[in-house]
């Protein structure tokens, strides 16, 4: 029977609290909540002791976007990752899963990262509260009680944040208006119609003030009792590569389409000359983070030997599956613990769905099922072999709905003597790690057998168990996401920080920004092969050169750029990376257009089961969708902002 979520935490977390009194201040909608608010005796007030500033601190850091929440996380659900029919069923009714459906508008933005609204981060107004709280915390006369390395670190802290907000808008909107310091009240009005400043002169900004940040940040976290979450130098450096190899790509670097794009005063706000010094800072960006990182021994994900037996096929597995979900693994960069106490209790529901295990006593569980990955995210993933299915010289997938029985040899990944769909079969460690499919072995630690033999595996047809609810529309669920201690006889889904950035992302962006400075080669092959080993694959050489129908691909860089992008769709599927990734490529135009397909899972045999069909014809306008919206009301109430073209 269905049973009722009960999270259980498994350790402490940073809970961010929020001063309500401080955020009932006027809205200034016109100065974009730039103007400090006229209650200073109620400012004042927040910061008369240590533990009155820290809780304006972690109001600061409460704005941070709740990214385990799929129905807030941009990056996942306006991808081409996973889809959901109808948002309004069983899921909030207005969300980010409207925009695969094309309903981005002026009027009410969807996910309004500027001034805020049901689905989008208030940045201006926590960059206000970040500013007030540098104003006041950064006076030696203020918080009489507090250390001057406590102060040093707070400092720090909250510029990495103001930076962060930065980061946010500037991704979704290019050119976006600095907020530096607070105006007072009695500023004149025309100094409060802040203006859009120039995409190089934003990216400058943020780098800057996160190099301030990185200065007196810690290395690492010491008190993980109760500051696990508080931001480090290695976030701070990482966040710079992320935000040096977004403003290299083709969006921002040499980019014509937004050419016309002006301020009020006839400042061109994007810089359509192509440098190639940008890669090159971005490279030694992502070098400088992957360096200190590796100095406080973070390093990629390998789940440790257990008591119990367990195959090298599941260990691998176990490595992949976990470098996500294992709270404060070895391979976290930054966690967000922002929405813990519950988003991560529906982020593993969203991937866990509503179905039965083969072999599961009392095992159906609540959930949002009808969000989960598409065929083309299942298409995505590599052969046995470490390439493209469809590049593939010794594995024929042409028919991928073709039916085959699962022999003794793949009973780790695919439930013996079972059929199921050749596109199932024949398929990198990552597959089956991340995916949970009908027939597909699905270990965890309560696992029946003690083991991964004869563990749990998935039915999920018309017929069976799992479809006495509904289940992801495509058949396709996010294993990836779910932690491998969630038990679905008690119901518990054990909480873990969300992955911000976690190692193998920097070691990709690393690769990423050498590709495009120097072409395939050297540390572009070793930190790409890095990843690919832990994920049980050969080298990106031996993969292309022995099994591929262009073996000569990884030796230039349009081929080796291609490799690395294809990379990333896969190693960092379900963290929220791949919407945005498409946008700075450019190539959301061609991924982001065309038919949303899955299997029909109201079949009850696998003949009727596995056919693959359309549910919705996506429509990526370009070059319009490439920068998000600003809400008309905003434009009117300041008459220096400029809307983005063809809004």
């Amino acid at each position: 029977m269905n049973k009722h979520i009960n999270l259980h935490s498994t350790g402490k977390y940073l809970f961010l609290c929020s001063l309500g009194a401080l955020l009932s201040v006027m809205s200034c909608k016109k100065a974009f909540l730039d103007v400090v608010p006229d209650n200073i005796a109620t400012i004042d007030n927040a910061f008369t002791s240590k533990a009155e500033a820290e809780k304006y601190l972690f109001t600061c850091y409460s704005y941070m976007p709740v990214n385990y929440d799929p129905t807030y996380n941009v990056g996942l659900s306006a991808s081409d990752e996973v889809f959901v029919l109808d948002p309004t069923n069983n899921i909030r009714s207005t969300n980010v899963l409207r925009l695969d459906y094309g309903d981005q508008n002026t009027s009410d933005p969807i996910a309004n990262y500027m001034t805020g609204n049901r689905d989008g981060v208030a940045c201006y107004q926590a960059i206000r509260d970040c500013n007030i709280f540098l104003e006041n915390v950064g006076n030696p006369g203020k918080v009489a009680d507090l250390d001057i390395d406590t102060r040093t670190r707070w400092i720090a802290e909250a510029k990495f944040l103001k930076a962060y907000y930065h980061f946010l808008m500037f991704r979704a909107y290019g050119p976006i208006a600095i907020i530096d310091k607070n105006l007072p009240i009695s500023a004149p009005i025309n100094d409060m119609y802040i203006k859009r400043q120039p995409v190089d002169s934003v990216v400058s900004y943020i780098s800057h003030l996160l190099d301030d940040a990185a200065t007196n940040l810690p290395v690492s976290i010491t008190n993980v009792s109760s500051e696990l979450g508080r931001i480090t130098k290695p976030a701070a450096l990482s966040l710079k590569a992320k935000l040096l190899v977004t403003a290299a790509s083709p969006l921002f670097n040499g980019n014509s389409d937004f050419g016309s794009l002006k301020s009020k005063d006839g400042v061109p706000l994007f810089n359509t000359a192509f440098s190639a010094a940008k890669w090159q800072l971005a490279a030694d960006a992502c070098k400088a983070a992957i360096d200190l990182s590796e100095t406080q021994g973070i390093k990629l994900y390998v789940f440790p030997q257990q008591t119990v037996p367990l195959s090298a096929t599941t260990m691998t597995q176990m490595s992949i599956r976990n470098s996500m979900s294992e709270p404060w693994n070895s391979e976290l960069v930054w966690g967000s613990t922002s929405g813990v106490s519950w988003g991560c209790t529906f982020l593993q529901r969203c991937g866990i769905g509503q179905f039965d295990f083969a072999n599961a006593v009392a095992s159906k569980t609540g959930g949002h099922p009808l969000l989960g990955p598409t065929i083309k995210m299942a298409k995505m993933f590599y052969t046995s072999n470490g390439g493209p299915i469809d590049e593939d010289k010794t594995l024929d997938f042409s028919n991928i709905a073709a039916l085959r029985i699962a022999t003794h040899a793949e009973r780790f990944n695919i439930r013996e003597g079972e059929t199921t769909a050749r596109l199932n079969f024949d398929r990198e460690p990552r597959y089956y790690a991340d995916l949970g499919f009908d027939r597909g072995v699905w270990y965890m630690a309560n696992s029946p057998s003690k083991s991964d033999e004869n563990t749990f595996w998935l039915m999920a047809r018309g017929s069976e168990l799992s479809q006495s609810s509904p289940v992801p529309i495509a058949g396709f669920y996010m294993k990836k996401v779910v932690n491998w201690h969630m038990d679905w006889n008690t119901v518990t889904y054990p909480p873990y920080p969300y992955p911000e950035i976690r190692l193998a992302d920097l070691y990709l962006l690393y690769a990423e920004a050498l590709n495009e400075v120097q072409g395939p080669g050297g540390d572009v092959y070793d930190y790409i092969n890095r990843i690919r080993a832990r994920a049980g694959l050969q080298s990106v050489q031996t993969s292309w050169t022995t099994y591929s129908r262009n073996p000569t691909k990884y030796t230039t860089k349009e081929g080796m750029r291609a490799i690395i992008q294809r990379e990333r769709a896969i190693e960092l599927c379900f963290e929220g990376h791949r919407y945005w990734d498409l946008l700075r490529w450019k190539t959301a135009a061609q991924e982001l257009s065309g038919n949303i397909t899955g299997w029909v899972v109201s079949g009850r045999t696998a003949d009727l089961y596995y056919r693959e069909v359309s549910f919705l014809s996506r429509h990526f306008v370009a070059p319009r969708d490439y920068l998000w919206p600003i809400k008309e009301s905003d434009l009117l109430a300041n008459p220096n902002l400029v809307q983005n073209p063809n809004w």
